[in-house]
Order: C-alpha cells, then structure tokens, then sequence
C-alpha cells in the first residue's frame, strides 16, 4: 500500500512539473495557486480590518452610554432607590451601576458665544471610569470635579464658545411656574478640562456636570435621575442580561434596554454589510478554484497518452484519479497556506500601512483619525472559516480533473497519439 501511495504521489508531483509540453498548463496552474491565496489573504485582511473598524465604533456608540439601560417608561424622571441599586449590582454580568441626568440646556460663555448642549449630571465616580473620557482629556484635568462648581466639555464645543480652562460658562434651562408660565434658570459653572472622543456629538455637545450640582441646580431631590446604566463584563450579553432584569425587578414603569436594540439599525447594517461583503469575498476564491477546473482538465486532455500507458502496464483507475486529484489539490491546499500566512502578516502591519497611506492622503484629520488608527482584529473563528471554505473549493474543484481521468479509454488515446 505505501509503494502504491508513493507512486500516487510522484505522479502527481509529474503532473504539476513544468514541461515544453505542458508549459501553458503549468503556467495557469501557477496562477490558479496565486489567485487562490490572493483571495484568501483578501478574505482575511477584509475581515480583520471589518471587525477592528466594527468593534472601534461599537467602543465609541457605547463608551458614553451603558451597556444596558434603566429609564422610566413614561420618558420622565426615574426614582432611585437603595433596594432598586443593590437588585441590580446583585444581577449576574452587571460590573458597575451608573447613575445619569440629562438636560438639554443652552451655553454661553463671557464673549457671548453661545450654543446648544447636552448637560449630563453623573457622579464623579461614574465619570473617571468611563476610559473614552479619562484617556482622550486634552486639556485641564479631573481632580477638581464634584468639589466645585465645574463642568467637563467637549473640545469642539470649547472651541466653538472660545473657553479656557478656568473660564466661566453659563448654563441657561428653564422650568415651569406654579401659574404655568416658563422662566430661564441659570447656573455658571468653571470649566475644569475638555475631552475629544473624536465622535462628533459627543465633542460638540456634551458637558458632563457633577450629579448633586445638576439635581440642586434643576430643584430635583438627589435621587431623581433620567436613567441608570450598567456596564457589563461581556458587551455581548446585553440582551440576556436586560432580560434578566426585566424578570427580576417586575415594574412595568421601567423600561430596560440594551445596547443592541438602542442600536438596531446601526448594527444591523453593520452585521448585513459584513455578511455581504465575506459573500462577495468568496467569490474571488471561487473564481480561482475555477481555474485550477480548466487547467488540469486541460492537463487530463495533454496527459490522455500518458494515461493510456499507464492504464495498459496495469495501473488501476484509482490511482490514477487519486494522482490528479492530489496533484490539482495541492494547489489549493498550498494556495491556501500561503494566503493564510499572507493574510495574517498583513492584519500584524495593519496600523503601520493604515498610517502610510494617511500620510500619503495629506495627513490625518482629528474626525476621522479612527479610520486610520482602528487595529485589525483577527478573529480566529473566522480565519479557520476562511481556511476551510478555501479549503473545500480547491478539493471540490479538483475532484473533476480527476474524475475526467477516469473516462480515458486507453486504446482511443493511443489510437490518437
């Protein structure tokens, strides 16, 4: 049996050497292998760099917010309690509870710039561990918040008002009067830094204020809140956990939500876009196991003497199927590794090409920095699915060569040679 195999195989490595002959053959058996680990190395860059820009602008749709979400179902304030907080710290999954108030509200500076912004009251706790704020702080720092009348902002919107740290900004809301009518409410408040998440709303708008100053300043009592966050260990059990607590609390005045479905169609174009575009993808290969189709069954055709010898001195059919089948498949598998390889040293480089070709573009603008900053992250589930389509088009494409063998009648091939 093991002579039988290395005869298999030294057939096979006769078929795939290059011959005056055969030269045209080997020659598209050669970029059938190069197309095959193109596509494959494609396949993975795309979806690497997919997932990284995937998992930055989740990072960025939900660094501000939590991964689940607490709010009164009328769209009114919410009433915290101590038993309400703890229930919730006691849910599986839940790593930290957030406390949020939330007000739109106008701000003006000294020189009379003003403009629209959303005020958010949170606890000063809260705020240092939200890292898409800690780590992007350009300007002043966070000791000073929740021990004096201060406020953090955003860098676009310190801009647009013309602030400086220390500077003071005026916060204009309103209220309702006992006899209905509606009166301004002012507050002045130190800045005391500015952050630039690089997301556009949240640069240009946001003014994170201590939560007991913002309920004082609004005449709320300190446990009136618009909602509670709770960041998860793991993102993606949002949706089991919100479920969890809906069963737990049993208040129909509350509405739990998750991140997922606060951003359905964001995500969903997301998951539709990435679908598509592995479908697209595959196509490539695809059209590469075509190719080693046509060239070894052209080889078959060249090959129909040689098949005819070897078939009158005894050889069985299937050796000679098992020789052009191991002979066209080793085109995919090696063209497979290659890509493989290829692929994956591309994703290692990803950040250093990404930068190269900003340069390139005219340097690097603060908006869309990300786009060439996001790391690739390869995800090993679909690297290995990438492999094993690759795989099993290149085998499915080399089963036809070999089962043409099979139909060579030796003395019509001798008769035509």
């Amino acid at each position: 049996m093991s002579e039988q195999a290395a005869v298999e195989r030294w057939l096979a490595w006769r078929y795939l050497a290059t011959r005056q002959r055969e030269g045209f053959v080997s020659f598209i058996a050669i970029f059938s292998l190069i197309g095959i680990a193109l596509g494959v190395a494609t396949l993975i860059v795309v979806l690497s760099v997919m997932g990284g820009f995937r998992a930055s602008l989740i990072g960025r749709l939900i660094g501000m917010n939590g991964h689940v979400v607490i709010a009164a179902r009328d769209g009114g304030m919410l009433q915290t309690s101590p038993e309400l907080l703890a229930a919730l710290r006691n849910v599986p999954e839940v790593k930290t509870v957030h406390l949020t108030l939330e007000r739109q509200a106008l701000v003006s500076a000294g020189n009379g710039q003003t403009r629209g912004a959303l005020l958010r009251g949170v606890r000063v706790e809260d705020l240092t561990s939200r890292e898409i704020v800690t780590k992007n702080i350009v300007m002043g720092e966070l000791g000073a918040f929740d021990t004096r009348p201060g406020v953090v902002i955003g860098e676009r919107l310190r801009q647009g008002l013309g602030l400086r740290i220390g500077d003071k900004l005026t916060v204009t809301t309103q209220r309702l009067n006992e006899d209905g009518t509606i009166a301004p409410r002012y507050a002045d408040y130190e800045v005391l830094a500015s952050f630039l998440t690089k997301r556009y709303e949240f640069d240009n708008a946001l003014v994170f204020v201590p939560l007991q100053m913002l309920q004082g300043d609004l005449e709320y009592d300190h446990r009136t809140v618009s909602s509670i966050d709770l960041d998860l260990s793991d993102p993606n059990l949002a949706p089991k956990v919100a479920d969890t607590i809906r069963k737990t609390l049993h208040r129909d005045d509350l509405k739990v939500s998750d991140w997922q479905a606060l951003n359905a169609r964001f995500v969903g174009a997301l998951q539709v876009e990435r679908v598509m575009m592995f479908i697209i993808l595959t196509l490539i290969v695809l059209v590469a196991a075509m190719n080693v189709v046509a060239s070894f069954t052209m080889l078959v055709r060249v090959k129909r003497g040689s098949i005819a010898i070897l078939r009158t001195m005894g050889a069985a059919p299937g050796t000679i199927v098992r020789a052009f089948f191991m002979s066209a498949a080793a085109v995919g598998i090696v063209g497979t590794a290659l890509g493989t390889g290829l692929g994956l040293l591309v994703c290692a480089n990803i950040p250093a090409i990404a930068g190269l070709f900003g340069r390139l573009g005219g340097g690097r603008n603060g908006e869309i920095e990300f786009i060439t900053s996001a790391p690739a992250r390869v995800s090993a589930s679909e690297v290995l699915t990438v492999i094993v389509i690759a795989l099993v088009l290149s085998l499915a494409a080399a089963a036809y060569p070999a089962w043409r063998s099979t139909r060579v009648e030796p003395v019509e091939a001798l008769r035509n040679e």
